[in-house]
């Protein structure tokens, strides 16, 4: 579960650079996990044009609200590249916060989890995991393939992603012309991930389909968007 919700926000863009989005966007998305409903997710993301904070809260549904909510947040600035982020935050009920600092003048980055505070050198393409949920919105590549060093205080995770195309998609939250990206299939264990982000609207992460080891489908689709300009 923990790598599907990581692939949630692997994001992609087409050659066309988008304009970057409103100054405050929310998007609450229905997570079905084997068809039936697992939770509702809400992220916030608020910039300046300099810098950005992003909001994160997962709730289950049904008897799994007992289990508590999810806060992931990140900050950082915008930059010609798109996001740098400074600050991450993962809290979770009934374990400890995982967290990382980007220090960007030295290269360095401080993690945080189980063990205490590690020290490690920055990685190339380096996003967390909220920052890069909305990182082509700030900076569309071009190409066919993008890759993401992504970090979250546990450890890193290397994604390679591929643009497959853009498509029509019919959500709770409207139909849009979607660009499909699917993230490489682990040919260890099958897994495989597929996200559709809004072509016209600063790749806005839309809906992703993952398939488990198991076969069991995870499917987050975007029911409500509300944008301040």
């Amino acid at each position: 579960m923990r790598r599907w919700l990581a692939a949630i926000a692997l994001c992609a863009a087409s050659a066309v650079a988008a304009a970057a989005p409103p100054t405050r966007v929310e998007i609450v998305y229905q997570v079905l996990y084997g068809g039936g409903p697992l939770a509702e997710v809400r992220q916030v993301l608020e910039h300046d044009g300099k810098t950005y904070h992003l909001e994160e809260t997962w709730v289950g549904v049904g008897p799994l609200a007992l289990l508590g909510e999810v806060h992931r947040s990140s900050r950082g600035r915008i930059v010609d590249t798109g996001l740098q982020p400074v600050d991450y935050q993962d809290k979770r009920p009934r374990r400890p916060p995982a967290s990382v600092h980007f220090d960007w003048d030295k290269g360095t980055m401080v993690s945080e989890f189980r063990d205490g505070p590690r020290t490690e050198p920055i990685p190339p393409n380096a996003q967390d995991r909220l920052s890069f949920v909305f990182a082509p919105a700030f900076h569309a590549p071009t190409g066919k393939t993008l890759e993401f060093n992504v970090v979250d205080g546990k450890g890193m995770s290397k994604y390679v992603l591929d643009i497959a195309g853009r498509e029509p998609l019919k959500v709770p939250a409207g139909d849009f012309d979607a660009l499909r990206v699917d993230q490489r299939m682990d040919k260890a264990d099958g897994r495989s991930t597929q996200m559709w982000l809004d072509a016209r609207h600063s790749y806005l992460p839309l809906r992703v389909l993952s398939v488990q080891k198991d076969g069991t489908r995870v499917d987050q689709v975007a029911t409500k968007i509300s944008v301040t300009p």
